[in-house]
């Protein structure tokens, strides 16, 4: 499977960016999730990347192919790009069966690929079957019923499954009768020599005409596949159609019709639809989000075992952070049109690239404790915080804040100087969804409406430290007094708000104890993963303890 470049892609209505100049390299065989807030552009980008949008500016390449540029003009359409599309209203035909609707896209193929002798394919098949006549006995018997009976209909769907062929050739092996045969292994012994003589008489015919057959029984010439413009045959659009089904597990329904399926059995069908024509990558907008939660979660395991059996590449679209965390192996957060962060999912838990990601990424989310301070000679940065509390903030590394502060001011003005000179470009437009540091939440027991609030003058003493809620602990050796403010006990975990003089914090103890609201305790705030960030610009700064 292909990678796919983003560079420096941007498509904006009149003066309203949909995406800014994001630029983003998505590995072959990864599984990708665009997550952020509702209108922020992550569907955008995805449609973007299919052909369904057109980008106002930038170069989109999937494989060795360019598929979009605008300063050469090229724009291939979506029907030429190889890639599925699942979206979250899954659009299946009411009036076709299962079969039909998994195989309606398969019947519209017509391009350039290789040759397949049917015939031999079928005959290779049946021998690849006919070798384990046991086997062959023991799958048809398992379709008996309490009274003997055997379901024909379910041996063939047991027989596609068991041996990966068509619809065809297990009705033709069902047919032989070895599963009825008092030596199973004695009667595919006879008809497989049959097989066996059939397939090299085809072969034989090929050499004959200076061709041959090779692994996939596709006409080769010169150790080549011989091309031609045609569309795909009964056999493989069955194949397709059945292979499909046996990795989503609906081989049982192909005669149902959607109105006769559940929620999750129809989005399996709109997977398995999506995965016969073989995509180069698979594009997944919301798919889950009409579900409900238990099948949301068992959805979410399928997904994982399908990623993994197809080796496609996924880029999945999802304002549900707990998908995003537990699907992707890499994890586009985007809020304004604007790229925030592009990384493992641990690494956006644990190491926010700015206070948006701190704060959208985590359930409960991160606690934002104001801090005022300087840094000392040993690198440790002294602070107030919570009403007076005195801290320390130790790095995990070397940190010198003079040098970060440089390093901050040098990066807002190459990009005030880069949008300059875009602007003085033809047909440049300024923006008018402005980008503006993220406005944090401080949780206090009297909330006050912020925007009576004057706004406070931020210097480079003012900080923001990010607490994850379990880095919070109930801890009789504690330094910080508290007050139960909240309780809520899930079984596994309990889910604290703790008061600290005027301010609350979020807390998250593991085990079944049960706390009472007005229940005095201690706290103590453990581990290296405290977040110290810049509030003047929100970026992250490093990760370090907290000494109180």
């Amino acid at each position: 499977m292909p990678e796919i470049i983003l560079e420096n892609i941007t498509k904006r209505w009149g003066k309203f960016f949909g995406v800014d100049n994001v630029s983003l390299n998505i590995p072959n065989n990864s599984f990708i999730t665009l997550l952020g807030p509702s209108g922020c552009g992550k569907t955008t980008i995805l449609r973007m990347i299919a052909g369904l949008e057109t980008p106002t500016e930038g170069r989109i390449k999937i494989g060795d192919k360019v598929v979009f540029d605008s300063n050469a003009g090229i724009n291939v359409p979506a029907n030429k790009r190889k890639v599925g599309f699942l979206f979250q209203n899954y659009a299946l035909w009411p009036n076709m069966t299962v079969y039909e609707n998994i195989s309606f896209g398969l019947k519209n193929i017509h391009e350039e690929m290789p040759v397949i002798d049917v015939s031999a394919k079928q005959a290779g098949d049946m021998i690849r079957a006919l070798s384990n006549g046991n086997k062959v006995k023991e799958v048809v018997e398992e379709c008996r019923d309490k009274t003997g009976k055997l379901d024909e209909n379910k041996a063939h769907i047991k027989l596609i499954d068991a041996f990966g062929i068509s619809i065809y050739t297990a009705k033709e092996l069902f047919g032989l009768g070895v599963h009825s045969a008092s030596d199973p292994v004695a009667a595919a012994k006879t008809k497989l020599s049959e097989y066996e003589g059939k397939l090299s008489a085809i072969k034989k015919k090929y050499e004959s005409e200076g061709k041959g057959l090779n692994e996939k029984y596709e006409v080769t010439k010169n150790g080549m596949a011989i091309l031609e413009n045609r569309k795909l045959t009964k056999e493989e659009i069955d194949s397709r159609v059945r292979a499909c089904s046996r990795i989503v597990k609906i081989g049982m329904f192909m005669d149902r019709y959607p109105a006769e399926l559940s929620g999750g059995q129809q989005q399996r069908v709109a997977i398995a639809r999506t995965l016969a024509p073989e995509p180069q990558v698979l594009f997944m907008d919301e798919p889950l989000s009409n579900l409900d939660a238990k099948l949301r979660l068992e959805m979410r395991y399928e997904l994982q075992r399908l990623h993994v059996e197809t080796g496609s590449t996924f880029v999945y679209v999802t304002h549900d952070q707990m998908e995003a965390m537990t699907l992707a192996t890499r994890i586009c957060l985007v809020n304004n049109g604007v790229l925030q962060q592009y990384a493992a999912p641990l690494e956006v838990y644990n190491r926010p690239a700015n206070l948006f990601v701190a704060d959208f990424v985590g359930n409960p989310s991160m606690n934002f404790v104001d801090a005022k301070g300087k840094q000392d000679s040993d690198g440790s940065v002294s602070v107030d915080i919570l009403g007076g509390i005195k801290a320390r903030f130790v790095p995990n590394e070397k940190l010198d804040l003079s040098e970060w502060r440089a390093g901050r001011d040098k990066e807002a003005a190459d990009k005030q100087e880069f949008e300059r000179q875009r602007l003085m470009q033809k047909g440049a437009v300024e923006k008018t969804n402005k980008d503006e540091v993220f406005k944090y939440h401080v949780q206090k027991v009297e909330e006050q409406d912020e925007s009576l609030m004057e706004e406070p003058v931020i210097t480079d003493e003012d900080f923001v430290i990010g607490i994850r809620p379990e880095a919070i602990d109930i801890d009789a050796n504690g330094k910080v007094d508290t007050t139960i403010y909240g309780a809520m006990p899930t079984g596994m975990e309990s889910t604290l708000k703790l008061k600290i003089g005027e301010y609350l914090l979020t807390s998250v103890i593991f085990g079944g104890v049960i706390y009472k609201i007005g229940q005095e305790e201690k706290i103590s705030i453990n581990g290296n993963d405290i977040l110290l960030f810049d509030r003047r610009s929100g970026k992250l700064i490093c990760a370090g303890k907290l000494e109180i």
